[in-house]
């Protein structure tokens, strides 16, 4: 374990904070830390009738394209992972899930950033649209799951929330059913 000497707040954004920690390391060098405090968001993995991922794509500025990826979004203060699914379900891809299940859960960018991913699998699906001034330009998608491996293999998905979410979401398939 690292030991923080102290800690700097060099941005506070809306979405974001930035600090600079100074620590100690174990073998007593000082060094420092850049650290970006974002909150706890939820990643979705939402399964139609008809055994299709619905994925959304959108341009994201730090990369300059659109990307295709798995809804997800921020947990809301005082706000249940569970309730924020069905909120950004209904944001992103016009459905509200009728049954919702947590897949697991990944820090996105552990090495400087301390946002942590709730992942859940969204079914039952009905049509609910719900908007929010920035889902926009989103478009929905719907991919069979017998193409998830050979897109993400492509390159067709590339970020890496749904990249971890949909082989977690694969792997959970094949797993046989636990007994009790």
């Amino acid at each position: 374990m690292e030991k923080t000497l102290s800690s700097q707040l060099i941005f506070n954004g809306r979405v974001v904070k930035m600090r600079i920690d100074t620590v100690q390391t174990p073998g007593g060098r000082q060094t420092t830390r850049e650290i970006v405090e974002h909150a706890d968001c939820v990643a979705i993995i939402a399964i139609d009738d008809e055994d299709n991922v619905l994925l959304v794509r959108q341009f994201r500025k730090p990369v300059e394209k659109e990307l295709l990826e798995i809804p997800a979004g921020g947990i809301n203060p005082g706000e249940r992972p569970e309730t924020a699914v069905r909120r950004e379900m209904r944001e992103e891809t016009g459905y509200l899930p009728r049954k919702v299940s947590k897949l697991g859960g990944f820090y996105s960018a552990p090495g400087y950033c301390s946002e942590y991913l709730y992942l859940y699998l969204a079914t039952d699906l009905i049509s609910s649209q719900l908007h929010a001034e920035d889902t926009a330009e989103i478009r929905l998608v719907r991919l069979p799951t017998n193409q998830i491996l050979n897109t993400i293999t492509l390159g067709g998905i590339c970020d890496a929330k749904s990249i971890a979410g949909l082989l977690t979401y694969l792997s959970s398939r094949k797993e046989p059913p636990k007994t009790a």
